[in-house]
Formats: structure tokens, C-alpha cells, sequence
């Protein structure tokens, strides 16, 4: 079944002669398909024909009912959009053409790619992200987003041997048509969290760190993902980080899934601030104290911004972080909390080993909240 990534636009064109006007009925909606589809179209379009051709562009109608809400738990937007052509020939009373199925993403292509109706590589796309390398911190989960309507099972290997494998069914519900898989449990990046979120008590001793630093939990080096236009395989590589805090960042990528990308090194934190002030009339009497303020501010908050460091990366992240500088919802964990956050620069320069040698890019973040709160 064909997608609509609604960040660009799909055009549902329609010719034959004498054509006189096309009206469309779309109907956007969850839940079970066909099914749950209402009664009454979300949208009805009229349009009336040039030459005997109608185009309509519906992404944009599609667009407004996505929220893109992710608080750490892995789950993405998904609509089911089905409509239905009438024609009018000659000016004679409007025909149904039947009903068109369709599934919305919160994606885009890009204008090399063409007109998305015409792509047929787009539809068979199981692993939902563009790199076939992972870049993760060491003993962190590995959260991968795969299109259930054409993956049938993720395979974890380390060194050639299996050790896990999730098979992955299809499904008519919404919200299963985009499954994250993952080696981790409940999203817990550490082995302390794992045990909380399991019920158990952690206590912490040397031997247990020792322990951590040894040897990596559920430890795999290769993703297979098999769908029914063949087997991807992605190549995972830890990174051990002892000096720095590392940062995970959390964007929603071209496929219009969520996808994770790590910040291994060094983070610096800025405070910007905003006020608004007045003159205060400090006279009473003929005097004034002077201890009090003759510039007086009506209000004062504050924005914090970050500037993150990756660490080194390979090339082909430059594809994941032009994704990244493109998205229009990101969240960053920090402090034991998912936090939303918008990419502050406006440009992103491409790094290539061969004229940085060692890539390492440099992003500017900011909290997409106010410091002190004043949500009323």
C-alpha cells in the first residue's frame, strides 16, 4: 500500500475525456482500517477540470492532525487515509471511482526523489532510517523503527551468532503499522534504570561497576532486518565514553519515525536571558528612598541553550544529521527526563574524511520552553 509523507507534497491526479469536475472525499482517521473510518469525509474537495484534468495536492490537509508527542517511550503518529474520486463528464451528475487506501507518515522525500506518488522504493522500505550504521553509547539500547506491513523479523548477532531475534507481525491497526524494536527494556539507557523499571532494588558496589566496564550487557555488533524486498543489515558500533556526559538526542527523520543519535563529548550550557522594565515613580513627598529601583522590571525569564559535541562519527551519519537539522520535533534525555528542544543553527556544513580527516560536529540546542515556568 502506498504512503503519503505529508512534509511534501502528493497530488492525486486525475484525466479522461470530457472530464468536467472531479470531488474527492478524504477521510483521515486510527484505529482499525476501514473499519473505523467515519461516516462523513474529514475533507470534501471540488475542483473543476482544465483540459480534461484535475489535480488535487492533500498532504497539507493530512499534516495538521499529527502532534508528534514522544516523553521516552517510543511511539509515532500514524493516519490512515483512504478516498474516494467522483468524476463528472460532460456536466453529467458525479460517478464514484472507488475507494483509494493510502497510509500517512510524518515524512518527507526530498526534491531529487521526484514526486513521492511516483516512487515505488519508498513503499518497500522496512527499516524506517536512512543509515545502515549505528553509532550508540556502549550498553545503550540500539531503538530501531521498522514498517510492520513489510518486515517480518529483526535479528541481533554479535560476531555471527544469534542472539535475539523479534518477529514482526502485520497488522490493520494504527498504531502498529511503525514498530520500534530494541535491546533495551523500557527505553533504559543504564543497567540501574533496567533494574528499577523491573521492580528490583539496585545496590551499587565496586565489584557491579567493575563489572559494567568489563562486559556489555546484551552485547551485538549486527541488525538484520528482512522485509519483503530483501535483507538489511546494520552494522552497530560502541562507543565507551568515561570523562564526558553523553547526551542522546531524539528527532523524527524523513520516514517520519523517531530515531535516536548520540552525543558522546563535551556539552557547554548557556543561560540567555529576557526582561521587560519601566520607570518607577520612587517620590513620596518630595523625596526618595535610595534603595529603591527607578528602573523597575515588569518581568525577567530565561532560555538555556546547549552546545553539543558528537565525538567521531562516520561519513554516512551525514545523511542522519542533515535529518536531524530538518526536523521539526526533537527531544533531548537529560537528568532522567525527555525534554523538548529545537536546533538553534541554521546551517550545517558536511564533513568528509577526506578533507576533516576526523568527523566531529558541533550543535547549538535550545530548551523549546521558558526557564521559569509560566504556562497559565
Amino acid at each position: 500500500m502506498s504512503k503519503i509523507n505529508v512534509r511534501s507534497p502528493y497530488y492525486i491526479y486525475d484525466s479522461v475525456a470530457g472530464l468536467t469536475s472531479d470531488k474527492i472525499d478524504i477521510f483521515i482517521y486510527t484505529g482499525t482500517q476501514i473499519t473505523d473510518r467515519p461516516s462523513t469525509p474529514t475533507y470534501q474537495l471540488t475542483s473543476n477540470a482544465i483540459d480534461d484534468k484535475v489535480t488535487f495536492e492533500i498532504s497539507e490537509l493530512i499534516k495538521d492532525y499529527f502532534t508528534n508527542y514522544f516523553d521516552g517511550d517510543y511511539a509515532s503518529d500514524f493516519f490512515w487515509v483512504d478516498y474516494e474520486i467522483y468524476r463528472s463528464i460532460n456536466g453529467g451528475s458525479y460517478a464514484n471511482q472507488g475507494v483509494v487506501l493510502r497510509k500517512g507518515f510524518y515524512g518527507y522525500g526530498y526534491y531529487e526523489e521526484g514526486v513521492q506518488n511516483q516512487s515505488t522504493s519508498i513503499n518497500n522500505q522496512g527499516l524506517l532510517q536512512t543509515n545502515t550504521t549505528i553509532v550508540k553509547l556502549d550498553d545503550a539500547p540500539a531503538t530501531i523503527a521498522v514498517d510492520t506491513s513489510v518486515t517480518s523479523q529483526v535479528t541481533y548477532e554479535l560476531n555471527g551468532q544469534q542472539v535475539y531475534t523479534k518477529v514482526i507481525s502485520s497488522s490493520l491497526e494504527s498504531d502498529e503499522q511503525i514498530e520500534y524494536v530494541t535491546s533495551g527494556i523500557n527505553g533504559s539507557d543504564e543497567f540501574e534504570d533496567r533494574v528499577i523499571q523491573d521492580g528490583g532494588i539496585f545496590e551499587g558496589s565496586t565489584c557491579l561497576t567493575s563489572f559494567e566496564n568489563d562486559f556489555t550487557l546484551f552485547d551485538f555488533d549486527t541488525i538484520y532486518v528482512d522485509t519483503t524486498s530483501g535483507v538489511t543489515k546494520v552494522t552497530v558500533e560502541n562507543v565507551e565514553e568515561c570523562k564526558y556526559q553523553p547526551y542522546k538526542i531524539t528527532f523524527i527523520n524523513k520516514f517520519g519515525s523517531l530515531q535516536d543519535i548520540w552525543f558522546f563529548k563535551r556539552t557547554n550550557e548557556v543561560l540567555s536571558t529576557t526582561k521587560d522594565q519601566y520607570k518607577s515613580n520612587i517620590v513620596v513627598n518630595g523625596t526618595y528612598d535610595i534603595s529603591k529601583h527607578q528602573n523597575k522590571l515588569l518581568t525577567k525569564n530565561g532560555s538555556e541553550k546547549l552546545t553539543l559535541n558528537t565525538g567521531y562519527y562516520p561519513e554516512a551519519y551525514n545523511d542522519v544529521f542533515k535529518e536531524m537539522q530538518l526536523s521539526e520535533d526533537c527531544w533531548i534525555e537529560i537528568n532522567s527526563q525527555t525534554l523538548p528542544i529545537n536546533v538553534s543553527g541554521s546551517s550545517l556544513e558536511y564533513k568528509t574524511h577526506l578533507n576533516d580527516k576526523l568527523i566531529n560536529y558541533t550543535i547549538n540546542v535550545e530548551f523549546a520552553f521558558d526557564t521559569i515556568n509560566n504556562i497559565r
